[in-house]
């Protein structure tokens, strides 16, 4: 069965909390849903909210009856006589969803009307739409409710409507308070009772249950699913478009005319536009959902891909990542390597390994990017004497101050302290250090260039590679150091060159 799929993001979902779209955003977004993603039909406005409401539907279906689209833009109208048809007719639109009442309690309520009263206007509305060559789809505003407490309400309605033009009759879960077995009941009893009539459903999240709840209402036959892109809506959101697409294609073996791999790229730009980020662990659309974290599951993937599923990540324009990090053990190192073409032998594998283990312990995470410079930093320095250690040291910094760093250093068994300030952190660490070498009548380098890079990608918690030039009675010589803090980087590299020099 062909699944019909309604996006309603730029209507519904532009009613989550501090989002508003302009109107450029909300045509850029419509061609894509429409032309990329594919889904079937977009609803991109309420009526009589705003001029500017006006100017954006207007601009979408201008360009929509230019490309063929027309009938796939719809809008949001009510049951307030003339005033939403002409409001959508003089914007150019030709598909109106009416909002009427699904439960008896919103019908006596809100309205202050009769069930009689109310479908006569409904009726009323329909008949008006039809004169301007507007077509209505209906939704029965807080159905779920309905079909709990009224459920003779809502089908009296229903047969009161049925002699009507309307095209859809569109199933709100408008509180988000059913479960999977509500779900399908009440589907399953609207498909069965009025088998000539197209049905969709509409699926809220607020007891996390949107998705699961989707799954049962296709299941018991309705025609059509609406969603929003990365679920955006009012309070917990709708149910998203990407878990709506893994539900039907994978867990019912459904169809429809969504092109996946569009679905990663239109996520990213509502998360732009919106500024609703995308939670990390989001499925098929978070940062982190295609990424294997345990060394044990880069091993299986390696051997017989034992830890995929359906979900491959290139269906939605994503790829498989391995991530770094304490838990992430050789094979997650060794399928990273392969991919930067790096081959390592099985020491400088195990050194690797233990580098980014302890970096593990201290940065959220080690990205691919990373992994040059952790080699360079484990393989490229040959010293492994030890002879000079910092025990300890603390640096402040105070504004309107200079750093203060106290630094205690061990030199073969011995222990050594001094405190100085700098100009910066680096600096008064370094004169600490070399007042313990004046007081030792030692000789020390000096700096002769300092350099610091990150891996691609400007990430704030990347790594950092101090690499220093020192000069030692006219020898000069590289140390490269690696944290993730740059005073730090440049600490370790000046350690690596306390050492260098003392086997000299």
């Amino acid at each position: 069965m062909q699944i019909e799929i309604m996006d309603t993001t730029l209507r519904d979902g532009e009613q989550t909390s501090g989002v508003s779209f302009s109107a450029y955003e909300k045509l850029s977004m419509a061609k894509i849903l429409l032309q990329n993603v594919k889904v079937d039909r977009i609803e991109v406005a309420s009526a009589r909210v705003s001029q500017g409401e006006f100017d954006c539907v207007h601009a979408i279906a201008q360009w929509a009856q230019e490309n063929g689209l027309l009938d796939t833009v719809e809008v949001l109208g009510f049951v307030d006589g003339q005033v939403s048809v002409d409001w959508i007719a003089k914007a150019g639109g030709r598909v109106m969803n009416l909002l009427a009442k699904g439960s008896k309690r919103h019908v006596e309520l809100q309205l202050r009307k009769s069930p009689e009263q109310h479908l006569s206007d409904i009726k009323e509305v329909i008949a008006y739409a039809s004169s301007k060559n507007v077509d209505v789809n209906i939704y029965l505003e807080d159905w779920s409710n309905g079909m709990i407490h009224s459920p003779d309400y809502v089908h009296t309605l229903v047969e009161g409507l049925m002699e009507t033009p309307i095209k859809r009759f569109m199933l709100p879960d408008t509180l988000g308070i059913l479960n999977p077995d509500q779900s399908y009941d009440f589907c399953h009893q609207m498909v069965t009772r009025y088998p000539e009539l197209k049905f969709d459903f509409h699926a809220h999240n607020d007891y996390d249950l949107a998705a699961a709840n989707v799954y049962s209402a296709v299941k018991a036959g309705v025609h059509g699913i609406h969603a929003t892109v990365n679920g955006m809506g009012e309070r917990a959101g709708n149910v998203p478009l990407s878990s709506v697409i893994g539900v039907i294609h994978d867990q019912l073996k459904q169809s429809t005319n969504i092109e996946e791999s569009s679905i990663n790229k239109v996520s990213r730009i509502v998360e732009t536009y919106s500024g609703v980020r995308v939670p990390a662990n989001k499925p098929v659309i978070g940062e982190f959902v295609f990424t294997q974290t345990a060394g044990i599951h880069a091993d299986g993937d390696s051997k017989d891909k034992l830890y995929y599923n359906d979900l491959l990540p290139e269906r939605f324009g994503r790829t498989r990542e391995y991530a770094l990090g304490k838990t992430s053990g050789k094979a997650n190192i060794q399928k990273n390597l392969e991919e930067l073409g790096i081959s390592l032998d099985q020491e400088g594998m195990k050194r690797v390994t233990a580098r980014i283990i302890e970096l593990g312990d201290k940065k959220e995470r080690v990205t691919k990017e990373d992994l040059p410079f952790i080699i360079a930093d484990v393989l490229g320095e040959n010293t492994e004497t030890n002879d000079i250690e910092i025990v300890n040291y603390s640096i402040s910094l105070t504004q309107g101050l200079n750093p203060v760093a106290t630094v205690r250093l061990r030199i073969k068994g011995e222990f050594y302290q001094e405190t100085s300030t700098g100009d910066g952190q680096y600096n008064a660490f370094v004169r600490a250090l070399w007042s313990i070498y004046a007081r030792l009548e030692k000789e020390h380098p000096t700096l002769e260039d300092y350099s610091v890079h990150i891996p691609p990608g400007g990430h704030t918690d990347a790594l950092v590679e101090a690499t220093i030039l020192w000069d030692f009675k006219g020898k000069k010589f590289k140390t490269r150091g690696l944290d993730a803090d740059q005073t730090e980087a440049a600490i370790k590299a000046t350690i690596k060159m306390l050492n260098i020099i003392e086997e000299a």
